[in-house]
């Protein structure tokens, strides 16, 4: 259940920038390790609203997350870093969340500070627990990390920054508490320019993720090679994937009401370009046929013979 959190140590080790797309469930995390990405973001956001269509706003629960994270991890053969929202409770709650990841063998998790109900780090409203508060939770989650996973990383954001009134002095005081109560990597959430992100780098002493959203929330757009010049180790973009879903079916499904045939011969045209082989190819048929031949009798394989269809092996 370590096998990926070593995998994630180890990238974390090496020279250069993690850079981890965003996906919400198996299929687009799928296509980002074929793709042959690192290490692969599972998006709160994205779950949330592809798993049970409401937004980042504190409606998704703790089971629903860890069977998302562990389908996708089981899709991919590389490590996976999963949304823990709040650890879904206080403290005592976070013990059984870190617990239930690492069963679930993801590589790692990032847990936050905000209160109860949650919602996306880039919209206005949220609220922070008190820091004492904050700390014990991730002192939690680092001993449930030590006894059950030692590899497993645990990753310590902070929203204080966004709140109203807060402060970078407050959010860059909190991640330095979360690294000194066991987290192993600090996030500070929502930094409004270079500036700020030049000063969580000199100030933070530890490994710091850069969550890069774009135009969907208040976190400036930067060149890569900035943000490693200023200390940053691991570059998330959350919502990549589900971006590129909603603004690609739009697109496709906007035409397909105009002329369904010729969208279908476009979005067919479109697939056979990609590199991942037939759709039976991409999604495993190949494998399913494996087994059948290892461990079925041999008149199950009888039903190949003279059926009609595409050819799965």
């Amino acid at each position: 259940m370590t096998e990926y959190g070593a995998a994630l140590r180890d990238h974390l080790d090496s020279d250069g920038m993690l850079v981890c797309p965003g996906v919400h469930d198996p299929l687009t995390a799928a296509v980002a390790d074929a793709v042959g990405f690192e290490t692969i973001y599972m998006t709160g956001y994205g779950t949330s609203l592809s798993k049970i269509g409401y937004p980042d706003a504190g409606f998704i629960t703790m089971p629903e997350m860890i069977d998302n994270a562990a389908n996708i991890q089981e899709r991919i053969g590389v490590p996976l870093i999963a949304d823990a929202d709040n650890g879904y409770g206080n403290a005592t709650n976070v013990v059984r969340t870190v617990r239930e990841y690492i069963k679930a063998g993801v590589g790692g998790i990032h847990i936050e500070d905000q209160t109860f109900p949650k919602r996306c780090g880039h919209t206005k409203g949220r609220q922070v627990i008190p820091r004492e508060e904050a700390v014990g939770k991730i002192a939690a989650a680092a001993d449930t990390r030590d006894e059950r996973g030692e590899e497993f990383v645990l990753i310590a954001r902070t929203d204080a920054r966004g709140t109203g009134g807060g402060s970078l002095d407050e959010a860059i005081g909190r991640v330095n508490a979360f690294l000194d109560a066991g987290a192993d990597v600090a996030f500070v959430e929502g930094p409004t320019d270079e500036a700020e992100l030049r000063r969580i780098g000199d100030a933070v002493d530890g490994p710091l993720v850069y969550n890069f959203v774009g135009d969907l929330g208040s976190s400036p757009y930067v060149d890569l090679s900035s943000l490693e010049d200023w200390g940053f180790d691991v570059v998330l973009f959350p919502i990549a994937a589900t971006l590129s879903t909603i603004a690609n079916a739009y697109a496709d499904l906007s035409a397909f009401a105009d002329d369904p045939v010729a969208a279908m011969r476009d979005i067919d045209d479109a697939f056979n370009e990609t590199p991942v082989g037939s759709l039976h190819e991409f999604s495993g048929f190949p494998e399913v046929v494996e087994w059948e031949r290892a461990y079925l009798p041999d008149e199950e394989q009888e039903k190949y013979e003279g059926s009609l269809g595409d050819d799965v092996e």
